[in-house]
């Protein structure tokens, strides 16, 4: 048996907390580790527990969400933990930064029960996108509020099929979609994202797509 999806809680309200653990603890497969009420001790947490994925509220006193989640996606830091982004709006302006500061994705405080647990199994697995419909649509007003830069720099290293896997992988389609459109196998398919993680220095899909849009690779329009 494998061992359970380990997951740290970080919010200030504490009824949301004893919700979310609530739920939690009562799926199979999955348990909670630490609860935090605040950013800082979010972090002081994690290193001591080393949870496979934190929900982490963005607006908390003293050390916010985003820095919370810089420190724990920090190439450099020991944690490793994967973080997903809580909110009350789907298109809160901090969510952007939020993402760039390596968060794997986000989810509403509303979202249904199942769908909360399906997308700490899939941030887990470091698999794909959180609900592609809205999340792109999120990197996307990011994106028109940036500048973009030439497709080139780190894109360079890419081959034609990866950059191909990166045009799908931006359009929210799963691995299996990818294999159907490119007419090649699965194993192939994880080949192509996992080079382009390995290339472009990405921790998950998310950032993939960020840098797809920061690059000018793709564009809210195309």
């Amino acid at each position: 048996m494998s061992a359970p999806v380990r997951v740290l809680i970080a919010d200030d309200q504490a009824l949301l907390r004893s919700t979310f653990r609530l739920l939690i603890d009562r799926e199979p497969g999955l348990e909670v580790v630490a609860e935090a009420e605040t950013g800082d001790r979010a972090v002081e947490l994690a290193r001591g527990t080393e949870p496979d994925v934190v929900l982490m509220d963005i607006r908390m006193p003293g050390m916010d969400g985003i820095e919370a989640t810089r420190r724990l996606c920090d190439p450099g830091g020991a944690v490793g933990s994967r973080v997903i982004i809580l909110t009350m709006f789907d298109l809160d302006s901090y969510v952007y930064a939020a993402l760039r500061a390596g968060a794997s994705g986000f989810l509403l405080k509303d979202t249904p029960p199942g769908d909360l647990l399906n997308a700490i199994r899939i941030v887990a697995a470091g698999e794909a996108l959180l609900a592609p419909s809205v999340t792109r649509r999120l990197i996307a007003e990011f994106a028109r509020a940036a500048e973009p830069g030439p497709a080139a720099g780190p894109l360079e290293r890419i081959t034609d099929r990866e950059r191909e896997t990166l045009l799908l992988i931006c359009r929210g389609l799963s691995n299996s979609q990818i294999r159907d459109r490119l007419k090649i196998t699965l194993p192939t398919v994880k080949s192509h994202v996992s080079s382009l993680l390995t290339k472009l220095n990405a921790r998950d899909r998310t950032q993939l797509v960020i840098i797809a849009y920061e690059s000018g690779l793709v564009s809210p329009r195309r």
